[in-house]
């Protein structure tokens, strides 16, 4: 492949390093009113009384938005495929406020002072109820936090209000209950991890204007904009043919901005005074109202025999939903239906699940969503059964992973997967136990001045997008020269996807990667796609590049065989030119595209859609190498050697940088990274200074090494490989951290001062 396996520069590089104006704030048009909103400084109120005649009358000031001047019409804000599984249990403005930061005023005017003055103007008198803060006390309590009659969900996703559930489910696949009482060891054990911030480089933006037609334009920096349109139309109760939605470039999203966060505001200011608006969230704001990862808290029993052959599994999952529903129903999923699939060959599995609403800071989706949290729990188990057996934990997962060409029963469950057509999670194993020198470093060594090293290791799955559900479209053109268009609707937020499927293009139409040019998503223009989340870009939109690259030539070669007096059948075509199979006669592809734009010829472009009734799944083994000071609790990472099957890797240099950020993500939610509520529900950590990242001497040495495999359903055998790379991390590093101490820690983010309480309880014990 000349193309394909390439580590081309990417298309946007040069505008992102040299400053051009690329992004949403860049372009926004100078006549924007600025958009703020009045936030409830309260977890749990009711708004009794508001009086913003003050603020109306102050010079500069558009307009001042209540709950009682914008629809009320229950949404959700979740960027999902229609129908979506999270609950509609939003309004723009609610006169019930159910977490610190909820919106109880839109504010808009000339300036960001003007905007200040006049929030400072707004008297509003609140009837201050008791909030519900503790997720594990939620089910049932007498504090209902979606009391309201017209909550309502679009799919049976086990959802009842009144009871504070958001979401619930039980899942069996034969009889846990008579497996364990044939496993001759079980661990059971409760595994806790705690809300986490996507901390992207660029906030939540928007802006809005009205067009020459009188439909709302809404240019943001989001992964969804397909349904970004849709979330618009069903909170403004407008028709979505009203509505247009542009994608400039992202500035980073993780998840994060496949929720619809600040596109609200300026959109209804704008539709209801006609005039441009503009929000840009704070640091702050993006902290205090974003859409963090889920709280959790996971118990796991898992059964073996004697020889460690994994027997049973159960999981039950409880999820902090916060004030409201944005992907609780969905992310809660993956963490069983991944993390047990790795172990498929068990004889029976259980999966119960609770999705609780609290009055916290409501929980969206994060790069993993919802599969970090249940690897942590399940790997983590695992490496205490490998304890309990005496057994290499690396030898405890060969014996019981999936391998290439079989099926696990719970992949068959889920996926009615008939076999494993690419997984080199052996190799993958094999690789990192070779690069982190496991034989030589387990499971600990000291080092002489309190100072103890220690590895640990882990094995993590994904998916490619969602089976059955996901689809993507591109349009591509031949333009005059032959040169071509490549229009799509999936949104590169940074991860260079508008490279990778250029790249899939021209190594479909055999032309230089220079020859594709790529736009951008305008939901007037581009073809449909569901955006981008779920690992699906590569796989699913690139399979649609495929489908749509072969369409494109078959008419290319129609109009060449047309323009050389020959039958179809009689012409090849080799990327350059059209050429007869006598060798007689050929025409180039400029001459082609020229002569399609003239008189009575062709104009040659196409569009095809794909979807996938499976999602391959690409897999990742991780072991790290830690040193951890007794007399301080601290944990500094040594080196961390990660081994990736993403089947064919379309593009290495943007693969390894995907690997490397997600590996330091999962660092952070190890070691560092937790949302601390007050009693009262207010955020304390809500800037960099207070909410801890890692940064580059954080993270120790990150080595990455791919073990391809050949997905025949990818492009050119390509899988995933977006999320699955957080997935080790914590896994390993708590595996580690027990090896340098011989105490367990089931709670994240393992901190210095938790390292030595732990090894103190160990000693007294």
């Amino acid at each position: 492949m000349k193309v394909v396996s390439q580590g081309v520069r990417k298309k946007d590089a040069m505008s992102l390093v040299t400053g051009k104006p690329v992004y949403t704030d860049d372009i926004a048009p100078g006549s924007c009113l600025i958009v703020k909103l009045l936030r409830s400084p309260h977890a749990h109120a009711l708004v009794e009384a508001i009086d913003a005649e003050k603020a109306r009358k102050i010079p500069g000031i558009e307009c001042v938005l209540t709950y009682q001047e914008v629809p009320q019409s229950r949404f959700t804000t979740a960027g999902q495929s229609y129908p979506e599984a999270s609950p509609y249990d939003r309004l723009i403005l609610d006169r019930r406020l159910r977490c610190v930061g909820d919106p109880v005023a839109i504010v808009a005017g000339s300036d960001e002072k003007t905007v200040n003055k006049a929030l400072e103007s707004i008297k509003v008198k609140y009837e201050v109820l008791e909030p519900l803060i503790d997720f594990r006390e939620a089910k049932d309590h007498k504090i209902v936090v979606h009391p309201e009659n017209d909550y309502r969900t679009l799919l049976p996703v086990g959802a009842d209000n009144q009871r504070n559930l958001c979401a619930s489910k039980q899942f069996e696949y034969g009889s846990v209950e008579e497996e364990f009482k044939r496993c001759a060891h079980i661990i059971e054990q409760t595994y806790r991890t705690k809300a986490n911030q996507q901390t992207m480089m660029e906030t939540f933006r928007t802006f809005a204007t009205m067009d020459a037609y009188g439909r709302l334009n809404v240019t943001t920096s989001t992964q969804v904009p397909f349904h970004a349109r849709r979330i618009l139309a069903n909170a403004l109760q407008i028709p979505k043919s009203k509505i247009r939605v542009i994608k400039p470039r992202i500035g980073g999203g993780f998840g994060a901005k496949q929720s619809i966060v600040s596109e609200l505001y300026p959109a209804v200011v704008t539709w209801m005074t006609g005039k441009p608006a503009k929000m840009v969230y704070t640091r702050q704001e993006s902290f205090a109202a974003g859409r963090p990862r889920h709280e959790s808290e996971i118990k796991i029993r898992l059964g073996a025999d004697e020889n460690g052959m994994i027997q049973a599994i159960h999981m039950d999952s409880l999820w902090n939903a916060g004030a409201y529903g944005d992907h609780g129903p969905t992310t809660v999923g993956l963490s069983g239906n991944k993390s047990m699939t790795v172990y498929g060959q068990a004889k029976a599995y259980k999966f119960d699940y609770n999705v609780v609403y609290t009055n916290t800071l409501g929980g969206g989706a994060f790069r993993s969503y919802g599969a970090a949290q249940g690897f942590f729990a399940l790997e983590s188990a695992v490496n205490e059964l490998a304890d309990q057996l005496g057994m290499d934990p690396m030898i405890l997962r060969m014996k019981n992973m999936l391998c290439e060409g079989q099926v696990g029963n719970l992949m068959q469950a889920y996926d009615n997967v008939e076999s494993l057509s690419s997984c080199q999670l052996d190799r993958c194993l094999a690789k990192v136990k070779e690069m982190i020198g496991w034989y030589e470093k387990y499971p600990s060594r000291e080092m002489g001045d309190h100072k103890v090293r220690a590895v640990g290791c882990a094995v993590a799955l994904q998916g490619s997008g969602i089976a059955k559900l996901d689809l993507g479209a591109v349009e591509i053109r031949l333009n005059d020269d032959g040169f071509y268009t490549l229009i799509i609707g999936s949104t590169d937020m940074g991860t260079g996807c508008d490279t990778i499927l250029s790249q899939i293009a021209a190594e479909a139409l055999q032309c230089d990667y220079d020859s594709v040019i790529v736009q951008g998503v305008d939901t007037d223009l581009s073809p449909y796609d569901k955006g981008s989340y779920a690992s699906s870009t590569t796989y699913v939109t690139g399979m649609a590049v495929v489908k749509t690259c072969e369409a494109l030539k078959k008419k290319i070669m129609a109009e060449g065989a047309r323009l050389l007096g020959r039958s179809a059948d009689a012409v090849g075509f080799d990327g350059q030119k059209v050429y007869t199979m006598t060798g007689d006669q050929s025409i180039t592809l400029k001459d082609i595209a020229n002569n399609s734009l003239l008189g009575w010829n062709h104009y040659l472009t196409a569009s095809e859609s794909h979807s996938s009734p499976i999602s391959p799944p690409p897999f990742m083994a991780g072991a790290v190498e830690i040193e951890l000071d007794k007399l301080t609790g601290k944990v500094d990472i040594v080196d961390f050697a990660a081994a990736i099957d993403c089947g064919t890797v379309i593009n290495p240099n943007l693969a390894r940088v995907q690997a490397e950020g997600g590996i330091v993500q999962g660092i952070g939610m190890a070691l560092f990274e937790e949302a601390l509520f007050s009693p009262k529900g207010r955020l304390y950590n809500d800037s960099f200074l207070k909410y801890k990242i890692p940064t580059r001497l954080d993270v120790g040495n990150i080595r990455v090494a791919f073990e391809s495999s050949y997905e025949p359903t990818g492009p050119f055998g390509a899988k995933s490989i977006g999320e699955v790379v957080i997935n080790t991390s914590c896994p390993a590093i708590a595996h580690a951290i027990h090896n340098a101490t011989q105490a367990y820690f089931r709670e994240l983010p393992i901190t210095g001062e938790k390292i030595l309480m732990g090894m103190l309880r160990k000693d007294e014990a």
